[in-house]
């Protein structure tokens, strides 16, 4: 691994925990209702999960594509119990599904890590989902932008800045894009 993609692997890792790290803190915030910090959580797992997946040392020595699909087959069952309050939550069961995906792809291939060659997945799929996550990131930052640019509610209803929500989402939407790509 050179030494830009390894500086840029561990950006993402630390994007990703950094993310992790703030959906926690507002899953049990004051003021984070039930379906708030539900999210909440279902996000921190997202970002932590994402940062295991991104770590470049390769030491994942089989352990990681079970676990992690383990994990993640979990957490997209509870994003389809969620989804019975709304489809809001088909993000995370997409987020999920995806995770599944890209941890069985890593452990199949040679070197047992993500973004080492032979992690291709299925081409078809794999192209979808870039698809999907492109459109997300867009998406995403515009929304950012404009309700940034036009003075956005503070607070959200769930223990912090809706600016700063939107933009942990949109971090952990474009770190998922990354991962895809080194696919």
């Amino acid at each position: 691994m050179s030494l830009s993609s390894s500086v840029s692997a561990w950006l993402l890792v630390l994007l990703c925990a950094g993310s992790g790290a703030y959906c926690l803190g507002r899953v049990h915030r004051p003021g984070s209702a039930s379906r708030g910090g539900s999210a909440a959580a279902g996000e921190a797992l997202m970002g932590f999960g994402m940062a295991l997946m991104a770590l470049p040392l390769g030491t994942g020595g089989g352990w990681q594509a079970p676990v992690l699909s383990a994990v993640f087959c979990a957490a997209a069952l509870h994003s389809v119990w969620l989804l019975r309050a709304g489809a809001h939550h088909t993000h995370h069961l997409v987020g999920s599904l995806t995770m599944v995906y890209m941890a069985l792809a890593a452990g199949s291939g040679p070197g047992h890590g993500h973004g080492h060659a032979g992690t291709a997945g299925l081409p078809l799929l794999t192209g979808l989902l870039l698809v999907y996550y492109a459109g997300y990131v867009v998406f995403g930052g515009a929304r950012l932008v404009t309700v940034g640019a036009g003075g956005g509610s503070a607070g959200g209803g769930q223990g912090g800045s809706t600016e700063l929500i939107r933009a942990c989402r949109l971090a952990m939407g474009t770190g998922m894009l990354a991962m895809l790509l080194a696919m």
